[in-house]
């Protein structure tokens, strides 16, 4: 069986990052196939972090950018992957906003709730 290529790669660990819920635009996006074969076939496939400790990392960064709706798919991501406990998502937002500030934390408040319900109800069928 031939290798597969850096996008084959960088559409399975985008799958398993997301846990199946962001859909990849066709192939021929310049945009979209370099972040394919860089951030995903080779950032997030390294294996001197877990994808657990990337998401952290990742989490706090948007935060601190304050991007929220990319914050809620990182966040629901980590919860269906069962990288973050509900407890722990909440206890980060008590980090965020040591380090970040208040307002930035405030703004994801009702986001980390949304998408634990999100989790919650899809879970529960």
């Amino acid at each position: 069986m031939a290798e597969k290529t850096r996008r084959e790669r960088g559409l399975e660990m985008i799958k398993k990052v997301y846990a199946g819920d962001v859909v990849t635009p066709p192939e021929g996006n310049v945009f979209t196939d370099i972040m394919l074969e860089q951030v995903f076939a080779e950032q997030w496939a390294r294996d001197v972090m877990s994808i657990r400790d990337r998401r952290i990392l990742l989490l706090g960064i948007i935060a601190e950018k304050g991007e929220a709706l990319t914050f809620g798919i990182q966040v629901k991501a980590a919860l269906k992957n069962g990288e973050l406990q509900p407890d722990e998502v909440r206890e980060l937002l008590l980090m965020i906003a040591q380090y970040a500030g208040y307002p930035s934390a405030a703004a994801l408040v009702g986001i980390v709730e949304e998408k634990i319900a999100e989790v919650a109800k899809e879970a529960a069928g």
